[in-house]
């Protein structure tokens, strides 16, 4: 049995560690309940956009967009967006999990330094990585998916897909591979942003300049929208896994201080019988 003293620098070592992720359960738990609310109060302008392309979609016959239709090149991207730090349980790993095979073409563009480093270091195609803090704003997610958009439209990509951890509850973070260029059409664009719902409007309606050139417009903003919520989405997952993580954690480091008081007190008792048992021995001595 180890001495004392070695158990005593063990539990404090535990006891340390056990302040410390506690410390970070409670960062990441307020960080949840943020990154929460920034994906909530995205659903307005959802709401919104689906009010404007409702009608507008009624008027327009034999709508064509670049949004629309295949590209021109048969490969294929993937936005991969995943953390920038460890200690997030097994987040990253089931992300990558669901990666295509390293023998297909795909190029990847990355968010998060964790699809970064396994891109490279799995030897597949990174043509550019991102990073967004936890508070980031719009404009440089838009830069992200400009990027995307960008090498879409110059034909240098086929499709675009992103790859993110889709918060189900504080427990659950699935991995989903969300189509998102080419659109499959504006009834799918209507019932992604729940246009089922919305009250019906049987209104002759004009619009400025045409109803083509109002769409050709909102389709860009739509999937500008799409991917911003995926990353509010991602990060949810990133801070609700870290918190899950740190608290199994410090549960583990409490149960660990709590087996080696109980080896210490052991130990401590053994030493204290022992001394017990040495005098007695030397006083029967003297007596004899």
């Amino acid at each position: 049995m180890a001495n004392l003293h070695d158990i005593r620098r063990r539990i404090k070592s535990v006891k340390n560690t056990a302040q410390i992720t506690r410390a970070m359960q409670l960062v990441a738990a307020s960080k949840m309940k943020r990154a929460q609310d920034a994906a909530l109060a995205s659903l307005p302008y959802a709401e919104l956009l689906a009010r404007i392309l409702a009608p507008i979609s009624k008027g327009v016959v034999n709508f064509s967009h670049p949004f629309l239709e295949a590209g021109r090149s048969n490969k294929r991207c993937i936005i991969l967006l995943s953390t920038d730090r460890g200690l997030c349980g097994a987040l990253n790993a089931n992300l990558f999990r669901v990666l295509p095979d390293r023998a297909q073409e795909v190029k990847y563009i990355t968010v998060g330094r964790k699809a970064a480093q396994f891109i490279s270091r799995t030897q597949r195609i990174l043509v550019a990585d991102f990073i967004l803090p936890d508070a980031f704003k719009i404009s440089e997610a838009r830069k992200v998916i400009d990027f995307a958009i960008q090498a879409f439209e110059d034909g240098s990509i086929g499709s675009v897909d992103v790859l993110y951890p889709r918060f189900v509850n504080t427990l659950r973070q699935v991995p989903e591979l969300v189509p998102l260029l080419p659109l499959a059409g504006i009834s799918k664009v209507l019932e992604s942003l729940g246009v089922e719902k919305e009250t019906q409007d049987d209104r002759e309606l004009n619009f400025e300049p045409s109803a083509e050139v109002i769409l050709t417009n909102l389709l860009p903003l739509y999937v500008r929208r799409q991917f911003y919520a995926m990353v509010r989405t991602a990060k949810a997952s990133e801070h609700s896994a870290r918190m899950v993580a740190m608290k199994t954690a410090t549960d583990n480091a409490n149960n660990l201080a709590d087996s080696l008081t109980l080896d210490y007190n052991k130990a401590r008792q053994a030493a204290i019988t022992q001394e017990i048992l040495e005098i007695a021995a030397a006083t029967a001595a003297n007596e004899n």
